[in-house]
């Protein structure tokens, strides 16, 4: 069973310096239907005025994933962790018991474009941690990179859930499968262009809950980018 969640169905709010769609229920946006998928709790598309972002403030017990698609943003958190984090980048923060963090464009001139994602951990009350790496794109070129596991398996980032992210670059020349293993589930994010998903299309921005299919068969309309959680 494939349910999309289309882009211009999310919640959405324009405060100026940030232009941010919620897949799920998120701040002032709350609507019941739509409040997590899985151990997928955020998923936050959101573009961040040039010399803005978000100031220092507190999370705890959740795991914090940022990709950005273009732009630049900089990381500063109460562990002393200060990056920029640019596009073919992955970010991991655990929360565990708490952590304070912001997040800001540096351009002075330039938007940053990036994605926000929260997953529950398997436990609460882990002890803070913060990772960032980069990733050749040559490995998600009509293929799936993993950035993000449970056991850090092929120089991925760690995360405290059972939940595998990946992401990969699409062409139109062949499918793209992904073998979905017995009692798992999936949330595909599609980050760039147009694509089908097991025949269903899938536009830029949408995303799809996806329970009871064995296989996965991607075909993009000329070229995209998706990014794919493997759920328990």
């Amino acid at each position: 069973m494939i349910t999309v969640r289309k882009s211009n169905e999310r919640g959405h709010a324009n405060h100026g310096w940030l232009d941010t769609y919620h897949t799920f229920s998120f701040s002032s946006y709350q609507d019941p239907a739509h409040t997590q998928f899985r151990s997928l709790r955020v998923m936050n598309e959101d573009r961040v005025a040039p010399g803005q972002g978000f100031g220092m403030h507190p999370h705890r017990d959740m795991e914090i994933v940022t990709y950005v698609l273009e732009g630049a943003l900089e990381h500063q958190d109460s562990l002393g962790n200060g990056e920029v984090l640019r596009p073919g980048e992955f970010q991991r923060m655990s929360a565990g018991t708490g952590i304070r963090h912001s997040e800001l464009n540096p351009s002075a001139t330039e938007p940053v474009h990036l994605y926000q994602i929260w997953l529950f951990p398997n436990e609460e009350g882990l002890p803070p941690s913060y990772e960032q790496k980069p990733f050749d794109p040559e490995g998600r070129n009509h293929q799936w990179q993993l950035v993000a596991s449970p056991d850090a398996a092929e120089s991925s980032l760690l995360i405290h859930q059972d939940a595998r992210i990946f992401l990969a670059d699409l062409n139109s020349e062949v499918p793209l499968d992904y073998e979905l293993p017995t009692g798992r589930h999936a949330w595909l994010q599609v980050l760039r262009g147009s694509l089908t998903l097991n025949g269903t299309p899938l536009d830029v921005s949408d995303g799809a809950a996806i329970s009871d299919e064995e296989k996965l068969s991607l075909v993009a309309n000329g070229k995209a980018e998706v990014m794919l959680f493997d759920l328990n």
